[in-house]
């Protein structure tokens, strides 16, 4: 009896172990395997550049003067608008006045002297070329005629510089435009002797303006003329302002080892919210497709785990070959079979990728493979009913995350 009870024990124990391999062997592979799968999108497809800048006039010109003195009279502040020609400030004039009736007496008495030796020239020349006076009294008289013409062409010319720095002592405005800065005072005294003293900054159009803007030497290479630009200022922080790329400058700039180039972007403001000398953070879209099918570029770096596929019931179909350099793999699911498919890509935008050609828009692609949690076993399970069982609505939706 103790004998039989052994065997049947044992016999218990083993049906136990087998059937518990069984599920184990079985079940678990089904329950424990997931797939989760991404279909292309037609969407927008960017790239993007950022970078901070500074808000500037299209066009500004300092001006200057260029002769010394006392600044006498000034007729236009800061923000003035001022035209072409129109009249900036005045120099004082009384010594450049002195100076020019100076050189005025002189070229008076240049040209007396000049008439003179010119008349006697005349005269010598007649009497040589009748031998009647010696050479050396010929040549005197040709050389104290040019003498005299030469000191009578310089006196001209410093009468004209006279007349010159005179007609400099008034500023006018080169452009028409506004006055951005005023570097002067009455009755301060500019001095010209070694430069040319800034008295006003004047920018032509206010409505016309322009982010320089500092673009890293590794981004560089992605911008170019015509591309759009967005930038925001932090006087309106809600604003968002547009822009198009115009130049990139070749002149790089170093600065504690960064390396970085010039992009100018023309920047239009109508309102005149833009003020110069803003900091405007701006982003340039290096790449813009509309319409384009899209892929997360999760299923093209998707590699899959043959043995555990296989093990879970699915069969691998390898038939697309080799893919070529404009070409990727991607993995597509058609029921319990998943197969390789060669694809064609365009732009990328980091996240997803442009579809060319090989996929359509009900082909399930393979992103993810992974080992299902509890929750999602559970969720499995009560998602399993009975066939007689009614059905809650949208249970015959397709689901994008198979388990096997």
């Amino acid at each position: 009896m103790k004998k039989k009870n052994i065997i049947i024990t044992s016999t218990v124990i083993l049906v136990v172990i087998i059937v518990t391999a069984l599920f184990f062997l079985k079940s678990s592979p089904k329950d424990g395997l997931k797939l989760e799968t991404a279909t292309i999108t037609v969407g927008k497809l960017s790239t993007t550049v950022t970078a901070t800048g500074t808000i500037e006039p299209i066009t500004s010109v300092t001006v200057g003067t260029q002769v010394s003195g006392k600044v006498a009279k000034i007729y236009v502040d800061y923000n003035s608008v001022v035209k072409k020609g129109q009249v900036l400030a005045e120099i004082d004039r009384t010594t450049l006045e002195t100076e020019y009736k100076t050189q005025e007496l002189g070229v008076k008495s240049a040209k007396v002297q000049y008439d003179y030796q010119k008349k006697n020239y005349e005269r010598q020349r007649q009497l040589h070329d009748q031998k009647l006076i010696s050479e050396t009294d010929y040549e005197t008289a040709k050389y104290n005629y040019e003498t005299a013409e030469s000191a009578y062409q310089q006196n001209i010319s410093n009468l004209q510089k006279a007349k010159t720095n005179l007609d400099y002592a008034t500023i006018y405005s080169p452009i028409d435009g506004v006055v951005l800065s005023r570097a002067v005072e009455e009755g301060q005294t500019v001095a010209a002797s070694f430069s040319t003293p800034t008295l006003f900054t004047i920018a032509r159009d206010l409505t016309k303006m322009q982010v320089v803007a500092n673009v890293d030497e590794a981004d560089i290479g992605n911008v170019s003329n015509g591309q759009r630009v967005t930038f925001t200022v932090d006087a309106y922080p809600n604003d968002v302002f547009d822009g198009t790329v115009t130049q990139v400058r070749l002149n790089p700039t170093t600065t504690s080892n960064v390396v970085t180039y010039q992009v100018i972007v023309n920047a239009p403001n109508p309102k005149l919210k833009l003020k110069p000398g803003l900091t405007a953070n701006i982003t340039i879209f290096t790449m813009e497709k509309e319409n384009v099918k899209t892929l997360t570029n999760k299923a093209l770096n998707f590699k899959p785990d043959t043995f555990s596929l296989t093990k879970a019931g699915y069969t691998i179909s390898d038939k697309a070959g080799q893919a070529n350099e404009t070409q990727k793999t991607v993995w597509v699911k058609k029921g319990k079979n998943l197969e390789k498919t060669n694809i064609t890509v365009g732009e990328t935008d980091g996240i997803n990728t442009e579809i060319v050609s090989g996929l359509t828009p009900d082909d399930e692609v393979v992103t993810e493979m992974s080992e299902m949690t509890k929750a999602d076993k559970k969720a499995s399970a009560s998602t399993e009913s009975s066939p007689f069982m009614p059905k809650h609505p949208g249970a015959n939706q397709k689901s994008k995350t198979t388990a096997k």
